[in-house]
């Protein structure tokens, strides 16, 4: 048996509704991009919704709407998708790391005072996982500051957190905006594509007009128009699309979403239960606030086990269950790694610095190196789940 790291859920509703788009002569962003903009609000109770052609689009569009740019830092994480950073540079900004909390691998409030400046634009926070960080102390801190929250919700869709005692979804959004994915290894995909959430009205209208070169007049209205219309562009823009192909795709996903999320735990809590006493890895710790959509399941290499990862993932692959290491860190990659600023104002150790390692990022460091995740996935049946704790359990110290 062959088990990979993920099987995306797409079936007979799926191809039924990209069938409809394909025949129906309208395959660019549309209709279908409309109501899927519409029910993804509903979903995680957002006013506004706009989709785009990735998160990674979405954060740069994000950051550039809110007037982040040359010469500005965002406060955000090293241990994310390079994504994260790539979208703070593209903007002409500079990302400022700080560590991660080694339980949810969420930024650690407690060291984003000590990272702001007076360059400081915004927070750039990631829900890692699809485990929330802790958004209330980010909040408190942003709020005293008057500095704009981004949340990087990649892979957070059907998360939840615990607010003011009540329980909400990651993107309602709590701060400023909030950016999903749909690739492929996402709770629902369209191959690939992304959302940005946000409460804000004329940040949304910026936002889809920037996604479309800034043209004035929307493809959809001009087709449909019975007088001749011409459209202007008025500044510099982007062609961050989602076609109607990938959200006629993702609409039946979404509506499964409570399902989804639902079948995702139960798989989670049955590797939690069989895998408390293992010897070697150790399940994740959910905290009270939380309900993670196990997106991914990570688990931690104990220290005692003194097991290397690749030791681990070799062992793995040789019982056929595919295996992915921790999350990359964007200071320990070459296009970062010479950038000595990156962990605060100042660098704490040019040499390490140099090195790709950081004094200042030592969970972030060792949440790459210690943490093995396991196939996960809606759909997953009992024997394929047996067979990956079969693997497990022939794992040795």
């Amino acid at each position: 048996m062959e088990i990979p790291i993920v099987r995306p859920q797409l079936g007979e509703a799926e191809a039924r509704a990209v069938a409809e788009v394909v025949r129906s002569g309208w395959v660019a962003q549309g209709p279908e991009v409309a109501a899927f903009e519409r029910e993804l609000g509903d979903a995680v109770s957002a006013p506004h919704a706009v989709a785009v052609s990735s998160c990674t689009a979405a954060l740069e569009l994000c950051l550039h709407a809110l007037g982040v740019g040359f010469g500005d830092d965002v406060v955000t994480v090293s241990h994310s998708f390079i994504a994260t950073a790539n979208a703070v540079v593209a903007v002409g900004a500079r990302p400022v790391f700080v560590d991660i909390d080694p339980v949810t691998y969420g930024m650690d409030a407690r060291l984003v005072e000590a990272a702001l400046t007076e360059k400081t634009r915004a927070i750039l926070c990631v829900h890692q996982l699809g485990f929330p960080c802790d958004l209330p102390a980010l909040l408190d801190i942003a709020g005293r500051r008057g500095i704009p929250v981004v949340e990087d919700a990649a892979c957070a869709i059907g998360s939840e957190i615990e607010m003011a005692g009540k329980w909400q979804r990651i993107g309602r959004p709590h701060g400023v905006a909030a950016c999903f994915s749909f690739h492929p290894r996402k709770v629902i995909t369209t191959g690939d594509g992304g959302m940005i959430t946000t409460k804000d009205e004329a940040l949304a209208e910026r936002l889809r007009l920037l996604r479309q070169h800034a043209m004035t007049v929307a493809s959809t209205l001009r087709h449909g128009s019975q007088r001749v219309t011409f459209e202007s562009f008025v500044e510099p823009a982007y062609n961050f699309r989602m076609t109607d192909v990938q959200a006629a795709m993702a609409r039946p996903q979404l509506a499964r979403l409570d399902q989804s999320i639902a079948t995702r735990r139960k798989l989670a809590l049955r590797y939690r239960e069989a895998l408390e006493g293992h010897p070697v890895l150790a399940p994740p710790h959910e905290p009270s606030w939380m309900r993670g959509n196990f997106q991914s399941y990570p688990l931690r290499i104990r220290p005692e086990a003194r097991s290397s990862q690749v030791k681990i993932m070799q062992h793995l692959l040789e019982c056929g269950v595919a295996s992915r290491r921790g999350v990359g860190n964007a200071h320990m990659e070459p296009a970062y790694a010479h950038l000595g600023w990156t962990c605060g104002p100042e660098p704490c150790d040019e040499e390490l610095h140099r090195k790709g390692r950081c004094l200042r990022l030592p969970h972030s460091e060792a949440a790459r190196d210690d943490t093995v995740m396991i196939p996960l996935f809606h759909g997953m049946t009992q024997a394929e789940q047996d067979h990956v704790l079969a693997a497990l359990g022939s794992l040795r110290p």
